[in-house]
This record gives structure tokens, sequence and C-alpha cells, in this order.
């Protein structure tokens, strides 16, 4: 399988004060087209701040981080953001939808920044509006919608440039039961059907079942694998 991105001995330290905490000590990753991956690790391992060097939202202190066989610390933000735009959709826990845009607009949002023209931002945000089962609420704001509801739009959303990876943080963190699992189903079909690869990252052993392979954070780094 085609390696989409490739984290290798990734540090990431932060300052607080005099002290420098290690919030990730060597990560070692690597995210391969058309598997589902998921990351599981208890709070404080270190699972927010590996999304953001596997989604190349930042930069590590020491090591490398490649995206499609670019090294992200050598771009120019704006060429990390073109790239991370086309190749990378985000699905995160808080849903992260603009509450004054409908559920349409929040979909073409990530389009204008790929310099799609307007009308065809509507036709494929209506169209992916559809495939998460709410084409009848595309001109409903967030809080018009329920949490599964604006977890599905977030999905819609972050298959607006048809990007190679999916990357979901805690995606049903916020849902009931009932709810997280229609939003895993969505995954599993985008997975299966679409062919997307999915990173799922997740502190729940009970949502891992779906994933072709699992890798345990803890303390900043990998200490457990497993492959289905």
């Amino acid at each position: 399988m085609r390696q989409i991105i490739k984290l290798q001995d990734v540090w990431k330290t932060y300052k607080m004060g005099n002290i420098e905490v290690n919030a990730l000590q060597g990560l070692e990753l690597d995210v391969k087209e058309g598997e589902f991956l998921a990351i599981m690790g208890p709070s404080g391992s270190g699972k927010s701040t590996a999304v953001n060097m596997i989604g190349c939202l930042d930069v590590p202190t020491k090591g490398k981080i490649t995206l499609e066989q670019h090294d992200i610390s050598k771009l120019s933000e704006s060429e990390l953001a073109q790239i991370r735009g086309r190749k990378i959709g985000f699905i995160f826990q808080q849903f992260n939808l603009i509450p004054t845009l409908t559920a349409l607009e929040n979909v073409m949002l990530p389009m204008i920044f790929q310099g799609v023209d307007e009308e065809k931002r509507k036709e494929r945000a209506a169209m992916l509006l559809g495939l998460v089962e709410l084409g009848d609420r595309t001109n409903h704001k967030p809080t018009e919608l329920s949490g599964g509801q604006q977890q599905r739009v977030a999905i819609a959303r972050a298959l607006a440039n048809n990007p190679d990876v999916i990357i979901a943080d805690e995606p049903t963190g916020n849902l009931d039961s009932k709810t997280g699992a229609i939003v895993l189903d969505f995954l599993q079909k985008l997975h299966k059907k679409e062919r997307k690869t999915i990173v799922m990252v997740t502190h729940d052993a009970s949502l891992v079942k779906v994933a072709e392979r699992v890798e345990f954070l803890k303390d900043g780094k990998i200490v457990k694998s497993l492959r289905r």
C-alpha cells in the first residue's frame, strides 16, 4: 500500500514556565492508503498532539513528518495549507461548525480555499449532505440540528475536497451511544465503499473493533500494535 503520511522519531515539547513537557517522545507512525487505523490511549497519552502531527497542523520540535513525500518542515504555511486541504479531511469531537452558516455553507467552506467556483461548491456540498442523509437539512444552522446531525455535517465537510485521508478525533465523544454507532457506521462506509483512508483517535475501546490496525499510545509513544 502507498504511504501517505509518515512520522519519524517525532518529539513535541511544550514549555510551561521553566518546565518542559514532552507530549510526544519519539513517535513512529505511518499511514498507508486505504487502511482504517485507530490510535488509542488514555487521557494525557498525547493523542491530541499526535492528531496535530498526523494531520500536519503543527510541526514537531524534533523529528520528521512527510506528507506525500513532502517534508512539512520545509514547506511554507501557505504551501502546507494547500496540500493539507487537498489531502486531509478533519472530523472533530466538538464538530467545529461555524454557527452563523447553514449546513450547506459549512460544507462549501473548505472548497473556497481550493479555488472551486461557487456553483460547483454548492453542487458538491448538496451531494455530500445527501450522502450523510441530511439532504433535507441543507439550510439549517448548527443550532437547529441535533448533535448527531452536526457530526454528519462535519463528516460531509471533511469530504468536501475529496481528500485521501479522513482524521476523526474522538468522533463520537459528544454523542449518545446510539448516535455514535450511526456516525461510526458512516466512517466504515467511507472506508469500504468510498475507499477512504481513515485515522480514528479515541480512548473508547469499544470503537476500535472497526479498525484494521490499532496503535496504542502511552506517554507520547506507541507501546503496542494490533493488526486484524
